[in-house]
């Protein structure tokens, strides 16, 4: 929770202070029991340049420190973490997200208006419980859906390229906390290497949601719904299940589109397997939901086909 002094010290006024930062699962990393810095006002916010409190940590064993970058006020605002500044439901670059719906929230640039923004969504949180834009704002979901990651990407939380190796001189070998890789070979493309904080919130000249963009335009997603090759291969794959679904509310939403041999739930990748008993059942399933998703008690869902299972090996003899 979000609060201000304002009483104690007028040269603090409008400065925040939080006990716990909004960031997503990569950034949190994987170790349930991570330990965290806290630096009341240790650093000004990336976008609005105030004062906030500062959270360091460690994702985990293999991965560089992290910090929050920009206050939660401005994380607020666009529903976004506070360190990598991805979406916090889709995990897509602001630009992507705005793109992919249609438009987007708005945020002044001006300190006074963004103040006032401020005080309006922290009142709002307060009554409704709601962070970032509504819903109602992001008209195209069922292109969201597509674009959106489900699982945490904790290759983002890897080291550093260590200088020292890149020239030649580092002396540590194996115990260097830093990569040893070409940068070269690391980014292929310089200018993912070149982001800025304040274009990636803005969403604007982001160079990773432009790669994203052009590798949707180009109809690189849209190959994934091909049929398998392999004809034995009936399964659907849905993603993004919350627990309040069950085994029973996917048959009766996908009943409709022919008989259901099956349906899998995986609660820990939060998806399911539902397998039909004709491939020309869920060719007919796939075909209509590759677009639009699935919808199961007001929960979203992506739709997509399952993977041919590898032949069991045989024992000799």
């Amino acid at each position: 929770m979000t609060q201000r002094f304002t009483k104690n010290d007028i040269h603090k006024e409008g400065w925040e202070t939080s006990e716990f930062p909004i960031v997503c699962e990569t950034c949190l990393g994987d170790n349930p029991y991570v330990r965290m810095t806290k630096n009341m006002y240790g650093s000004e916010c990336k976008v609005c340049a105030r004062p906030f409190t500062v959270f360091r940590w460690k994702p985990g064993a293999r991965a560089r420190y992290k910090k929050t970058e920009v206050c939660q006020t401005c994380a607020k605002l666009k529903n976004v973490c506070q360190t990598c500044l991805l979406d916090l439901q889709y995990g897509l670059p602001v630009q992507v997200r705005d793109a992919a719906a249609g438009g987007g929230q708005e945020v002044p640039t001006s300190m006074i208006n963004r103040e006032y923004q401020a005080a309006q969504a922290e009142r709002e949180l307060e009554a409704t419980g709601r962070m970032g834009p509504d819903q109602s704002m992001l008209g195209n979901a069922a292109a969201l859906r597509k674009f959106a990651r489900h699982e945490p990407q904790y290759k983002r939380n890897a080291p550093h390229i260590c200088s020292f190796f890149v020239r030649g001189e580092c002396t540590r070998g194996a115990t260097c906390p830093y990569r040893h890789e070409n940068p070269a070979d690391a980014y292929p493309d310089p200018a993912l290497a070149k982001q800025n904080i304040k274009d990636r919130y803005y969403g604007t000249n982001d160079p990773v949601a432009e790669k994203m963009m052009r590798g949707a335009s180009a109809g690189k997603r849209a190959a994934a719904m091909v049929p398998p090759a392999d004809p034995s291969v009936t399964t659907l794959w849905v993603g993004g299940v919350p627990e309040s679904v069950t085994e029973a509310d996917l048959r009766d939403v996908l009943y409709p589109y022919g008989e259901i041999a099956s349906v899998r739930l995986h609660r820990p990748k939060c998806c399911a397997f539902v397998t039909y008993a004709t491939r020309a059942a869920a060719e007919a399933a796939a075909t209509a939901l590759w677009d639009s998703g699935v919808v199961v008690r007001g929960a979203a869902m992506d739709v997509d086909w399952g993977r041919s299972r590898p032949a069991p090996a045989r024992g000799p003899g």
